[in-house]
């Protein structure tokens, strides 16, 4: 057996992909099919295709999105600097959900409801402010 992807539904897919390149993933496929209306693109972190995440498009449209159950628990992604990575993401309108107060962990949510782990890569980071006192926003 062989791990393949991970998929997920989209419901606005430029706003989506504009998400993932924010964490550092690089569309590395894509296919359209004209016959079944939908999009998949393949997007994966830099150096990593066998690890890629499937933005599953409905040209359509997928009213049930996000709420509907279709989800999972969470994608998870190891990073150089969890300090370095939130603060981007703040900066782009990205919601902390969970900041990495522990300078290890943290969740933020992509516009379609899918909850992301981001975890410090080797040890934890020294707590560091404003992450080590900012609250959780919502849920992860």
């Amino acid at each position: 057996m062989r791990y393949l992807h991970t998929m997920v539904r989209v419901k606005d897919l430029e706003k989506s992909m504009a998400f993932y390149k924010l964490l550092g993933l690089k569309e590395i496929k894509r296919r359209d099919s004209e016959a079944g209306r939908f999009s998949l693109i393949f997007m994966a972190p830099e150096g990593q295709p066998e690890c890629p995440v499937e933005l599953t498009y409905n040209w359509d449209g997928d009213e049930g999105l996000p709420s509907d159950g279709r989800h999972f628990g969470h994608l998870a992604y190891e990073v150089e600097d969890i300090y370095a990575l939130c603060q981007k993401l703040m900066d782009a309108g990205v919601v902390i959900n969970r900041p990495p107060r522990d300078g290890h962990m943290a969740f933020v949510r992509s516009p379609d409801n899918i909850s992301i782990e981001l975890l410090q890569k080797g040890d934890s980071m020294p707590p560091q402010e404003p992450w080590a006192s900012m609250e959780n926003t919502g849920h992860w």
